[in-house]
């Protein structure tokens, strides 16, 4: 093995920038809850950190990154980490900092995706749902993608997990969010954030943490994660303008929705990081930041209690960002070219691996979601969601 003592420096740090990604999803969801229910959804992004750390020790990694079977999902090899060591002849650094860097994907996803449980769901349910949803949906997504799988197969791009992640979270939290049902007097009542400074001090983790997470994925200290870092900032601060100016059309321009916006740049440039210029990422963070806010805007209307919005900013923005990969590649970056190029091939394979991703974890997750509801009730009783999830799952109060 031809360890690299750079690059093993780099991905230890971008592993502790995207840990800090978790922590920053639960101030972001925190903020935007109200007060009664804030401990709660910060504790459930830790929770979801601290069940996968387990998880994907015990057999997360070997599903996900195990020899291929059938190319869906991986085996049991490395079941407990067996066989997996500091050596790996494909990497330049030790193979357990990859183990590491990759549970933190893993269970920032899983964070993410709370989104459809807030203020209405019951700790204990969302545990087990917690454990099953990543062996199941998540891990066979990553195996599809990063472990060999079909989709890798197919030829897909995927630089940072804009599949794996962010339609995997979106659109499983949209499933989530219709078996478990609408908050108690949604649409009835006043739900405003109670604390939007805390949603931007989120933002600020998520946006830093963001660094590791898309340079980090060249594996190396090198000229692609220069690239990825660049034009990760670049879409995150253009979605962040082009929610902020979408939304000043129609009122004044809010602190959240830039935030949302940022967000929805960062999670757009995902898949793409690794791929495209930094021109071609100002226009996939402004399309990111005006798509994701319609996508809201259309929840809304449809009357949807996802209302944390991981469905419009994460599962919208991801899909967007794979596509766009497909549309924006450029093979002066890393060798690769989409179709402003004219290499329709490539479109169209992100096309259908981005549709693939979107129709699984939607699908599987509805299914999941509605075997645990019947066995054990994924929603706490009304008695409970009435004095809030503070008290009722934790016996705490954020604010004496």
């Amino acid at each position: 093995m031809n360890l690299n003592s750079g690059d093993t420096a780099w991905m230890l740090s971008a592993t502790a920038l995207v840990m800090l990604m978790t922590p920053g999803v639960g101030l972001f969801y925190g903020g935007l809850v109200r007060k009664k229910n804030v401990i709660s959804i910060i504790s459930l992004s830790f929770i979801a950190y601290a069940l996968v750390s387990v998880q994907w020790v015990l057999l997360g990694y070997s599903l996900s990154f195990g020899p291929d079977i059938m190319g869906f999902i991986g085996n049991l090899n490395y079941l407990g980490l067996r066989e997996v060591g500091l050596e790996n002849s494909d990497l330049t650094m030790p193979e357990l900092a990859f183990v590491m860097f990759q549970l933190t994907f893993a269970a920032i996803t899983l964070a993410i995706l709370t989104s459809g449980v807030a203020e209405r769901g019951r700790l204990s349910s969302f545990i087990i749902f917690g454990v099953l949803w990543t062996t199941f949906i998540y891990d066979p997504l990553a195996h599809w993608v990063w472990g060999g799988g079909w989709s890798a197969r197919l030829g897909a791009l995927d630089f940072a997990g804009g599949t794996v992640v962010h339609i995997s979270s979106g659109f499983s939290a949209l499933a989530l969010s219709i078996v478990i049902g609408r908050r108690s007097g949604f649409g009835e009542y006043d739900m405003e954030p109670h604390n939007i400074p805390m949603t931007l001090a989120g933002l600020a983790l998520l946006w830093f943490g963001w660094f590791g997470f898309n340079a980090g994925s060249a594996l190396a200290a090198n000229s692609l994660a220069s690239n990825a870092l660049l034009v990760t900032n670049t879409a995150a601060a253009s979605g962040a303008l082009g929610w902020l100016f979408a939304s000043w059309l129609r009122a004044k321009p809010s602190s959240t929705g830039m935030a949302s916006g940022a967000v929805a740049g960062l999670v757009a440039i995902t898949p793409a990081a690794g791929y495209v210029d930094p021109i071609a990422s100002i226009i996939i963070g402004v399309v990111a930041g005006l798509l994701c806010y319609r996508a809201m805007l259309f929840r809304l209307q449809r009357g949807l209690d996802e209302s944390l919005d991981a469905w419009a900013i994460h599962g919208i923005g991801g899909l967007w960002g794979s596509i766009a990969t497909g549309i924006f590649a450029n093979s002066s970056v890393n060798g690769y070219s989409g179709l402003l190029y004219g290499n329709l091939e490539q479109f169209s394979v992100q096309v259908i691996a981005a549709g693939a991703a979107m129709i699984y974890a939607f699908t599987a997750t509805l299914v999941l979601a509605k075997i645990i509801d019947v066995i054990v009730k994924l929603r706490v009783r009304e008695e409970e969601e009435y004095v809030g999830l503070d008290i009722s799952q934790h016996g705490e109060e954020a604010y004496a």
